[in-house]
């Protein structure tokens, strides 16, 4: 069965912010953070893993990428501090 992560990187603590989905989040987050990716990750230096969450549907994972995008700033950060309060990079969970 495949798996399904949305996913927030940040630059810094309070930095810019990006929403996005996966399903393979340890590849994802490795392009992200080695700017194999060209676009806003790359141009802004946003590249720690600060908030995923596990889906089992595809289409659910998408549905929450899509309401979180559209949330604002405020949100999204309350969201981040309430799994993540240091704001700590978890690349490095994910990949053990």
């Amino acid at each position: 069965m495949k798996q399904y992560y949305v996913y927030i990187l940040a630059s810094q603590k309070n930095g810019t912010l990006y929403v996005g989905v996966t399903s393979n989040l340890t590849k994802r987050v490795y392009e992200h953070k080695h700017n194999f990716i060209d676009g806003f990750t790359k141009k802004y230096n946003v590249h720690d893993l600060v908030y995923y969450k596990y889906y089992s549907k595809v289409e659910e994972a998408i549905l929450r990428e899509k309401q979180i995008k559209k949330w604002n700033r405020k949100w999204k950060l309350r969201l981040i501090e309430e799994k993540n309060p240091a704001w700590s990079d978890l690349y490095n969970e994910i990949v053990q």
